[in-house]
């Protein structure tokens, strides 16, 4: 990262998003500051404000199951005493994160009856009146400003403002937030938000401050279990001893009973009240197979794609392999529930963490012995990518815990740069399965390729490239061809779902599933009862969805492995 000038008159270029018309000019700017009666420079007025109103305009755009999950829990936590919160059953989406999530669904529930009561009408299942969806996706907008306040306090705490204002603009819109939180509905960037409040902290020498915010995190989400073991070894490197190596047992103190009081104050009355395993129970459910509904882009979809391709090569060539006639049909659908194989040896959940764990262990080692920042921040992107990679019923939206933080490392260099565009691009490219309807197409695709044209080419021109190898031609040639598949890609699946959609018969209304999505993605996402487990759909209908899952899973994992040689070899 170059350094800033030694005076703030100086003009250099930059790149910052303001109005659409000025979106993709590099222009000669003056650093600003904000004034003294405004603690926002126009430039970021410009960015919340453009924001604020094109997240409105999605009120009306499809909302998946979570918005109806996340109602649910505003009728259990409004309706019903704390010691009922993890028992209720009345609807299928049942309370399953954690304590301070389902405190923050309370507070939200009480301006939710002021408004609309039958919002937290407990047997109100699939409310969706207008006041409902209005409330909950303005919930979204407001809790995700704890993550802009963040992103404010990076550019203002950064030696490079106006290269840290292009990071934090792009993280404030970006289009995993924007698929993920304000279509699809869930609130990743509020708890994200969180997450940055704790590695700032961290950048800024406060260790004690960032640990306790992280156990605060844990206890809304606990999928950011997946970085403890950075911050396990950061802060007990870092914080723990000093330079020298000795152990400095007043802070080992304080850190612990800091963490232990934030547990103590989130399970503690449900320890009181005997909940303990059931809570657990709800918040590790381990009945669930290797693959989600529909496949996240990492390690094991790649393995299970290539359990596809021997099974119809077994097929056609009648060899003497053996097949397990109970994967045939498993991982052809990317149904709920177990996962095998017909060909490969089937994977366990003993399996993947045992990979997790190994990956993870070679880049803790590293943090050990390079406890500062930039490798803290390595660790921890490192550590949420082996989890994606190679976890258990890993979620396709998981893949934020990779793109937020390695956001913060994208214009290290121009190697971390290209890291920063294959990751971006497969990942988001892997979440727009979760959005099908003809309109939300337009949405998700034109919006990413806005976001890239306005990001991509302000970093690019602060990470110039060197000269490269004839090897590193080579592999960069290869990647730039991978880059423009996905625009084949998208053309290859939307004509492969138009096609099925013309060649299916037409049955009259939609098959019955929560909340009324017929797409293949959610009708496999549903529940068990999903139609497609009556054989009612052929295994092309999976085809669009296969094809998605691996072509992403191929950037992500050359993605991962480019990460891990940068950090390795630092």
């Amino acid at each position: 990262m170059s350094s800033p000038t030694s005076t703030l008159s100086r003009r250099r270029p930059s790149v910052l998003p303001s109005a659409p018309s000025g979106l993709s000019k590099s222009v000669e700017i003056q650093e600003t500051r904000p004034s003294k009666e405004s603690w926002l420079t126009s430039e970021e007025r410009d960015v919340l404000v453009l924001s604020t109103f094109m997240k409105v305009l999605l009120f009306p755009a499809y909302h998946s199951t979570d918005f109806e999950v996340h109602r649910n829990w505003l009728a259990i936590t409004h309706s019903l005493p704390i010691s009922k919160w993890y028992f209720d059953a009345t609807s299928e989406w049942t309370l399953d994160y954690p304590p301070f999530f389902a405190h923050f669904e309370y507070l939200l529930s009480w301006p939710a009856y002021l408004i609309d009561p039958a919002i937290t009408t407990l047997t109100n299942l699939n409310y969706a009146a207008w006041s409902c969806i209005a409330y909950q996706r303005s919930t979204v907008i407001l809790s995700e400003l704890v993550m802009g306040a963040a992103l404010l306090r990076f550019v203002r705490s950064s030696s490079d403002p106006s290269l840290q204002r292009v990071i934090s603009a792009s993280l404030f819109l970006h289009p995993g937030f924007i698929i993920v939180d304000h279509i699809h509905f869930q609130y990743n960037g509020f708890m994200y938000g969180i997450l940055l409040w704790s590695i700032l902290a961290a950048k800024n020498g406060q260790l004690l401050r960032s640990g306790i915010l992280f156990a605060v995190l844990l206890n809304f989400k606990h999928i950011y279990m997946y970085i403890a073991p950075a911050y396990f070894v950061y802060l007990l490197r870092a914080y723990c001893f000093s330079p020298k190596g000795s152990f400095l047992i007043q802070n080992f103190l304080k850190l612990g009973a800091s963490v232990a009081g934030i547990f103590a104050v989130s399970l503690g009355p449900f320890l009181a009240m005997g909940q303990i395993p059931q809570l657990l129970s709800r918040l590790f459910p381990f009945t669930r197979g290797l693959n989600h509904a529909y496949w996240a882009a990492n390690a094991w979809a790649l393995v299970t794609a290539a359990d596809r391709v021997l099974l119809q090569w077994a097929k056609l060539r009648g060899t003497s392999l053996t097949i397990d006639t109970s994967g045939v049909e498993s991982t052809s659908r990317g149904l709920v529930g177990d996962t095998h194989f017909a060909i490969l040896p089937n994977i366990e959940p003993k399996h993947t963490f045992i990979a997790t764990i190994l990956f993870q262990l070679f880049f803790l080692a590293k943090l050990w012995r390079k406890p500062d920042y930039k490798s803290f921040v390595h660790a921890l992107t490192l550590c949420g990518y082996c989890s994606f990679m190679f976890g258990w019923h890993v979620h396709e939206k998981a893949v934020l815990l990779i793109l937020v933080p390695l956001s913060l490392l994208a214009a290290e260099d121009y190697a971390h740069y290209r890291t920063f565009v294959l990751a971006s691009m497969a990942g988001i490219v892997g979440l727009f399965p979760l959005l099908f309807t003809p309109a939300e197409w337009f949405i998700k695709v034109g919006y990413t390729v806005i976001w890239a044209v306005v990001v991509l080419p302000g970093l690019a021109r602060r990470t110039p490239r060197p000269t490269p190898s004839w090897l590193g031609e080579i592999v960069h040639r290869l990647e730039g061809l991978y880059i423009y598949g996905f625009v084949a890609l998208q053309v290859a699946v939307t004509a492969l779902t138009a096609q099925l959609a013309w060649k299916a018969p037409n049955t009259g209304a939609p098959p019955e599933v929560p909340g009324n999505l017929t797409s293949p993605a959610n009708i496999l996402e549903a529940n068990t009862s999903s139609p497609l487990q009556n054989s009612s759909l052929s295994q092309m209908e999976f085809l669009p969805l296969l094809l998605t899952s691996v072509y992403c899973a191929v950037g992500v994992t050359w993605a991962f492995l480019r990460l891990s040689w940068l950090y390795i070899k630092s």
